[in-house]
């Protein structure tokens, strides 16, 4: 018997609502694959990142992270859990043997190792680096929703949104910005240029990039440019203060580099890099650091 025209009808625009359920439930990682959660939260998760652990336990889901990567830190729980290798060098067996039912990778993590564990009928949900803080909130609510957690990361974002705010309008109308040049402490004088999120973190703190204008992410300056371009502050990014200090006592000692106006005025400040380094919730702490240490009284912190 053929069905009737109204029954057809009906067949159809069930079709059509189950296909779009389906896509608005899917969501796109940032390598272009489409991932789709589960019926129900992930109890097994695996994070590849520092700062993937960070915001999964920010949402409160600390309890439900079965394994980390040897440089997940922070908090001090992550410390407990089980070790499954660094952000390069993950071992595909030891995540595998935690079973885990969704695993967070990250840029720096091998696509091949990556793709290993999609083989092996792993859920896996990859993200990247941003190349602004405002690229933070996105990734938070992504998180969010591969693990159900949207209402916990919509609160996040909400609150780090308003300290972002509060800081933004305690620099408000500041009489000038200085001059800044960013060291990444260890690796030389290399720095961030334009398309780096620190870039738009001193950019937020009121600030001037002495190589904001350069069309990369990391660059290498040599003490000609420095010197060339003359920065007011210098900020450098260290693992401890005890670090910083050994830094900060090189460019002192820097007889090229001690004709700039900030060793000359002893403007070196210390960004915490644990802190400023992790494209995570903290990083609203690194704007706060900055802008303290740029703009003294400004934000009431000193």
């Amino acid at each position: 018997m053929t069905p009737r025209p109204a029954v057809m009808l009906a067949i159809f625009l069930f079709g059509v609502s189950s296909l779009l359920v389906g896509q608005e439930a899917a969501i796109k990682d940032d390598t272009g694959d489409w991932f789709t959660p589960g019926p129900s939260p992930p109890r097994r998760i695996v994070s590849l990142a520092p700062n993937i652990t960070e915001i999964l336990f920010a949402l409160g889901l600390g309890d439900r992270v079965v394994g980390v990567t040897r440089f997940c830190d922070y908090p001090g729980a992550a410390l407990a859990k089980e070790k499954v290798g660094g952000l390069v060098d993950p071992s595909i067996e030891k995540i595998k043997s935690l079973e885990p039912d969704l695993v967070i990778g990250f840029r720096g993590n091998p696509l091949r190792i990556l793709d290993r564990l999609k083989s092996l009928e792993i859920p896996v949900f990859i993200l990247d680096i941003g190349k602004d803080m405002e690229s933070l909130y996105p990734l938070i609510e992504k998180i969010g929703r591969v693990t159900l957690a949207e209402n916990k990361a919509g609160e996040l974002v909400r609150a780090l949104r308003a300290k972002q705010a509060a800081i933004r309008e305690s620099l408000k109308n500041v009489p000038r910005k200085p001059r800044v040049f960013l060291i990444l402490h260890g690796m030389g004088l290399w720095t961030c240029g334009r398309d780096s999120y620190l870039n738009d973190l001193l950019v937020q703190a009121q600030a001037l990039n002495i190589t904001g204008q350069a069309p990369k992410k990391w660059l290498h300056y040599n003490r000609e440019q420095v010197i060339k371009e003359d920065p007011e502050a210098i900020l450098i990014l260290a693992k401890s203060s005890s670090e910083f200090s050994r830094a900060r006592e090189w460019l002192i000692s820097e007889s090229r580099l001690d004709k700039t106006s900030a060793v000359r005025g002893n403007r070196i400040y210390w960004l915490d890099e644990n802190v400023a380094s992790r494209f995570g919730p903290r990083l609203i702490d690194a704007l706060a650091q900055a802008a303290c240490a740029l703009h003294p009284g400004r934000l009431g912190m000193e």
